[in-house]
């Protein structure tokens, strides 16, 4: 009996072995899961990121914590959630920064997040009006960049601080259009729409949200959206590619997991955020705020990472641009 034991001992060992293994995947998840953001608690990204992770906690069973790690242009979390244990309870809302920071400031970390990260799913997009004091003799995109080619320099274009997505819009406008203007930082921008309506500055793309309030009060006046599909809390506007063809400037943000985290775990958490991005109350809830939830699974996420890190990485080194 003894001699027979020892015989089968080794084929059973991995009849035991294997079903562990597919329960501690089934079990998944067994406790709540650490959503890390980059940006500070009350912005539009972090409400985002709350109310699609209470949605996906509702669809797992488990609560997903938003964990606010704001710093270094969103490195701070990115960092964390790139070296964190890939078991699936630490995630990141990711932003554009993953696309900007390589090339704009290459001594942050993850340098590579597309090797150090792996994609989960799209959560929004949110697009910018260019907007422009009254005084410009401008009533559409059209004709600002006509104005701007008849007087180069002498538009002062702000943003809410270097390297920041709506200063990469301007510059990517400056570029397709042809024409110069002059980039004015601000720390932020609240600052920088102040001096938008004092005709301090003369143009801004800005969050369309955050520049509702002067466009209604006529401090402003829009000409454009960024995305190619418009905003829908500003109908009337065109996309500023009916001028500038191909034009399509977006801030967005996706979940995604460290590097190496097991394929049947990603797709636990895509199929989760897929029906808290597709809730209509939620969705509708959202777009009050200027936010549009998009649908788009793992391989879409990556496909825009990597579409907008070789995009912003090349704009950076043509135009020299630098963090400050």
């Amino acid at each position: 009996m003894r001699r027979r034991a020892a015989i089968c001992a080794p084929l059973a060992a991995p009849l035991i072995l294997l079903p562990a293994r597919l329960r501690a995947q089934d079990a998944f998840p067994a406790r709540p899961i650490t959503v890390l953001s980059g940006y500070a608690p009350g912005g539009v990204t972090d409400i985002t990121s709350r109310a699609v992770a209470e949605r996906m906690g509702r669809e797992l069973g488990v609560p997903l914590v938003v964990e606010n790690r704001a710093g270094a242009a969103t490195a701070v979390a990115n960092t964390a959630a790139a070296q964190a244990r890939p078991d699936g309870y630490t995630l990141l809302m990711g932003t554009s920064t993953l696309a900007i920071n390589p090339a704009l400031q290459p001594g942050l970390t993850p340098k590579d997040p597309m090797r150090d990260l792996a994609p989960i799913g799209m959560v929004f997009r949110t697009a910018f009006v260019l907007h422009v004091h009254p005084s410009v003799p401008a009533g559409s995109t059209a004709e600002l960049i006509a104005w701007c080619k008849a007087n180069p320099g002498k538009l002062n274009f702000g943003s809410s601080g270097t390297g920041a997505v709506n200063h990469l819009a301007q510059a990517l406008f400056a570029r397709r259009a042809g024409i110069e203007v002059t980039h004015v930082p601000y720390k932020g921008g609240a600052p920088a729409l102040l001096d938008l309506r004092a005709g301090r500055i003369q143009a801004m793309f800005q969050a369309v949200l955050e520049a509702l309030p002067s466009l209604k009060d006529g401090g402003t006046r829009g000409l454009a959206i960024s995305s190619a599909e418009g905003s829908a809390l500003l109908p009337d506007l065109p996309p500023v590619a009916a001028a500038l063809p191909g034009f399509d400037v977006v801030f967005w943000q996706g979940l995604f997991a460290p590097a190496g985290t097991p394929a049947p775990l990603i797709g636990r958490l895509e199929a989760a955020l897929a029906a808290a991005t597709a809730d209509s109350d939620l969705r509708a809830r959202l777009a009050a705020s200027g936010v549009a939830l998009t649908t788009g699974d793992a391989a879409a996420l990556r496909q825009v990472l990597a579409d907008e890190t070789a995009m912003w990485g090349a704009l950076i080194r043509e135009t020299g641009i630098r963090a400050e």
